[in-house]
C-alpha cells in the first residue's frame, strides 16, 4: 500500500480524497493549515492509517519517511476566500507548489497539481479544451486565483521536464457536494442554503451564464485515474453537462420544494460567461467519465446542507 500526502485535505475536496485513499489501504498525512479548511471534514476518520499535520506549506515542508504520492489540494478556492485572501492565494499557488514539488524531488513521489477551469479565464473557446489557452486578466480581482494556479501549472512542467518528477495536473471544473462551505460563495452553497431557508435566490447578471456540475465522488474516482495513469499533459475533469445558472436555480427550487423568489444583482467582474469542460482526454486517456446525475447529486448533497443549517438552527 502507498504512503499519500494530501495537502488542504481538510478541505472540501481533500478530504473526500482522505476518504477514498484510506478506502484503498493506503496511508494517508493530511496537511492543512485551516485559513478555509474545517477539522470537521476529517473528524468522522477513525483509522491508524490517517494523521493529520497543521500547517502551511508556503513553509518548507518535512515528513517523515517515504512518500509514494504527494496531491497538492492546498488553496482557497472560493471567489470570496481569494478575494478575501489574495496574498495567501498567490503564494500557496507560488510558493506553496514550488516546497510540494521540492519535497516531491526528494522523496521521489509522484505529484499532482489540483488545477481549475479558471486557467481558461472567460472563455473565447467553447467547450474548452486543454490546448485553450486561455483569456485571463491577470491584474482583476480574480486574477490571484487564476494566475496562482496557470504559475503552478508552469512549475509542476518545468519539475517534469528539468528534474524528471514524474507529475499529473487535473483541471477541476465546478464540482459540488456534501462539505462544501455554506458561506463560501460559490453557486452551489449560496443557492442550496437559501433555497433550504426559503430566502431570496441570488442570480447574478441576466442568469444566461453557463456551468456544469460534477459530483464530488465523479471527480475523485477522475483524479484517481489521472493519478495512477501515466499522462504528465494538463486534463479536464468535471461534467460537460452545461446549463445556465437560471435553469439551476428553478432546479434547486424544484428539489427543495422552496417558495424562494429570484432576485438578481450584477455580474462580478471578470465573471465567465460560460463554463463547459472538454472532457475528450479524460474519456480517451483515463477511461473515466462521470456517472452520477446532477438531480440524484443534488439530492444527496441536500440532505448534508439541511443536516448543517439545522444544526446552525437556520431552519
Amino acid at each position: 500500500m502507498a504512503r499519500v500526502l494530501i495537502t488542504g485535505g481538510a478541505g472540501f475536496l481533500g478530504s473526500h480524497l482522505c476518504d477514498f485513499f484510506l478506502e484503498q489501504g493506503h496511508d494517508v498525512i493530511c496537511m492543512d493549515n485551516l485559513i478555509t479548511g474545517n477539522v470537521e471534514n476529517i473528524s468522522h476518520i477513525r483509522s491508524s492509517k490517517f494523521s493529520f499535520i497543521k500547517y502551511d506549506v508556503t513553509n518548507y515542508i518535512y515528513i517523515e519517511g517515504p512518500l509514494d504520492y504527494i496531491l497538492h489540494f492546498a488553496s482557497p478556492a472560493s471567489p470570496i476566500d481569494y478575494q478575501l485572501l489574495p496574498i495567501q492565494t498567490l503564494k500557496v499557488g507560488s510558493l506553496g507548489t514550488h516546497k510540494a514539488l521540492g519535497l516531491a524531488k526528494d522523496k521521489k513521489a509522484t505529484f499532482l497539481l489540483a488545477s481549475t477551469s479558471e486557467v481558461y479565464g472567460d472563455p473565447l473557446v467553447h467547450p474548452q479544451p486543454e490546448d485553450y489557452w486561455g483569456n485571463v486578466n491577470p491584474i482583476g480581482p480574480r486574477g490571484v486565483y487564476d494566475e496562482a494556479k496557470r504559475f503552478a501549472e508552469a512549475i509542476t512542467m518545468a519539475y517534469h521536464r528539468y528534474h524528471a518528477i514524474n507529475t499529473r495536473i487535473v483541471r477541476i471544473f465546478n464540482t459540488y457536494g456534501p462539505r462544501m462551505r455554506l458561506g463560501d460563495g460559490r453557486v452551489v452553497p449560496t443557492m442550496m442554503a437559501q433555497a433550504l431557508m426559503n430566502e431570496p435566490i441570488t442570480v447574478f447578471g441576466d442568469g444566461k451564464q453557463t456551468r456544469s456540475f460534477c459530483y464530488v465522488d465523479d471527480l475523485v474516482k477522475g483524479i484517481y485515474r489521472l493519478l495512477m495513469s501515466d499522462c504528465t499533459e494538463p486534463v479536464n475533469i468535471g461534467n460537460p453537462a452545461e446549463m445556465t445558472i437560471m435553469d439551476f436555480a428553478f432546479l434547486l427550487k424544484e428539489i427543495t420544494k422552496s417558495k424562494s423568489q429570484i432576485t438578481f444583482k450584477p455580474l462580478p467582474v471578470d465573471d465567465p460567461k460560460i463554463r463547459q469542460p472538454d472532457i475528450s482526454k479524460a474519456r480517451d486517456v483515463l477511461n473515466w467519465e462521470p456517472k452520477v446525475a446532477l438531480k440524484e447529486g443534488i439530492k444527496t448533497t441536500m440532505e448534508w446542507f439541511k443536516d448543517r443549517l439545522m444544526k446552525e438552527g437556520k431552519i
